[in-house]
């Protein structure tokens, strides 16, 4: 893609913001943003041979989030990447995930680079039952979905068989639980679990569907257009041309761009993300993914969303806490907790009523950890 096709569609479809050079793409509800350090980022770029003008927030919902930089080569060798791994010469999508966040992005990137047709449809339709037709004329159609999306479009039989006409169902934005996955597999919806990032223009790894309806469940292998690694300690690091040139107005000039993710490979040389390094829970001196934790609670049936995160404790070091949303029906906790023993059973339980999951499914778990910490 053209530097200035990229252009157009940020100003057209992206509510993207310009400062000299530089475009700068977040979430429109964070605090009015200040361009002060504008003339500086000029110059950076001017230094950079014109990598990295393209900002694209991360980092959360603070009022000033990070810059990753990006640009149309970054997001040229990410779409082809995909359209290989996944055998499409037109990508169709409907999209129901904001412009400023990085999925949302390469919808529109995507199609626009391939000729096809980008849809964007509004969540509360799609759930409520208004949902568009699929004109199979046009080609093969994707969908990007976050768990809990998936979760409440299962419900409907509807909305299935709506799900079922889509090439690609992509999952992502956060860990799919194993009964969900088994529920989008007895619907035979072609789902792909997938793993990326804003720094990594979107996914770096991609179980394909076939692969998906024939029982794997691993983010599977990497793109064509990414390199991933794991060091000593199982963190994910990534190289390719996908990845960001650096943050703010610093350019990276690392080979491989180390997450803050955990993962391991498994019998088929396909990634499985464990979680963040920063989240895990030492208590007791056991080691905690609260990931398998939230896993088990899940299956119990106990609750309809649940995150588990540590606290400090004078005897343990931190104490595993589950917190969930009110629902029609308390939980039956001794229940929840009959397949989980030792340090992995939580020690307390929260219920919390103003649930801080955002619309893209992002779960806020720093503002979990501050209320459980009353």
């Amino acid at each position: 893609m053209e530097r200035d096709t990229l252009k157009a569609l940020l100003r057209a479809s992206c509510g993207a913001i310009e400062s000299g050079e530089n475009f700068f793409l977040r979430d429109p509800r964070f605090a009015p943003m200040t361009l002060e350090a504008s003339d500086k980022n000029r110059a950076q770029l001017d230094g950079s041979n014109g990598r990295g003008w393209l900002r694209v927030a991360t980092g959360g919902t603070s009022a000033e989030p990070r810059w990753a930089r990006h640009d149309e080569r970054t997001l040229t060798a990410a779409v082809q990447g995909f359209c290989a791994h996944f055998s499409l010469k037109r990508v169709n999508a409907v999209d129901v995930l904001p412009a400023y966040h990085v999925s949302g992005l390469m919808a529109r990137v995507r199609c626009a680079e391939t000729g096809g047709r980008h849809l964007a449809w509004s969540w509360k339709q799609i759930e409520a039952g208004e949902r568009p037709e699929l004109d199979a004329a046009q080609g093969d159609w994707v969908l990007s979905l976050v768990p809990t999306q998936l979760q409440r479009l299962l419900i409907s039989p509807d909305a299935v068989a709506w799900l079922r006409g889509f090439k690609v169902i992509f999952v992502g934005g956060g860990p799919v639980w194993p009964e969900l996955a088994d529920a989008g597999a007895l619907a035979e919806l072609r789902l792909s679990l997938s793993y990326g990032m804003t720094e990594t223009a979107a996914m770096v790894a991609a179980l394909r569907p076939e692969e998906f309806l024939a029982g794997a469940r691993s983010c599977g292998g990497a793109l064509p257009h990414a390199r991933i690694a794991l060091d000593a300690d199982g963190r994910i690091g990534i190289a390719g041309e996908s990845v960001f040139r650096g943050y703010d107005t610093n350019l990276i000039t690392d080979e491989i761009f180390w997450t803050e993710d955990l993962g391991r490979w498994d019998r088929h040389g396909h990634l499985e993300v464990l979680g963040r390094r920063d989240a895990v829970i030492i208590t007791g001196g056991k080691k905690v993914q609260p990931q398998e934790v939230e896993a088990a609670l899940r299956a119990s049936g106990e609750f309809s969303d649940v995150v588990v995160i540590g606290v400090p404790d004078s005897e343990w070091g931190e104490i595993v806490v589950a917190c969930y949303p009110p629902s029609e029906r308390a939980p039956n906790l001794a229940h929840a907790v009959a397949g989980l023993h030792g340090a992995v059973k939580p020690k307390r339980f929260l219920m919390v009523a103003d649930w801080p999951r955002s619309p893209i499914g992002k779960i806020n778990r720093a503002q979990l950890k501050a209320w459980a910490l009353k």
